[in-house]
């Protein structure tokens, strides 16, 4: 990719982008893992962030896959207790 070396994030959506609740899509982890493939043979800086259907289900294969910032929005703007919620995931990682 000519342009990876210029960023300092790629942002992968792990939803069709529109609205909040939607179910994660476990091919983008293929994504992911490429762009970790590429980061690391080439030296690149850039971050790897995901966006969408993240919960206590997949956060940590989405670790796994390579990236670095992790967003969860109805997993934790949805549940009962935010905090409890929050401290789960942050557990996993």
């Amino acid at each position: 990719m000519p342009i990876l070396h210029l960023v300092d994030l790629v942002l992968v959506m792990s939803v069709n982008p529109g609205f909040g609740g939607q179910v994660f899509l476990d091919y983008t982890l293929e994504k992911v893992k490429k762009l970790k493939e590429i980061k690391d043979e080439n030296g690149y800086n850039f971050l790897i962030e995901i966006d969408g259907g993240i919960n206590n289900d997949n956060i940590m294969k989405i670790k796994d896959a390579g990236c670095d910032i992790i967003v969860a929005g109805t997993a934790v703007f949805g549940s009962k207790d935010i905090i409890k919620t929050t401290t789960e995931l942050k557990t996993k990682l």
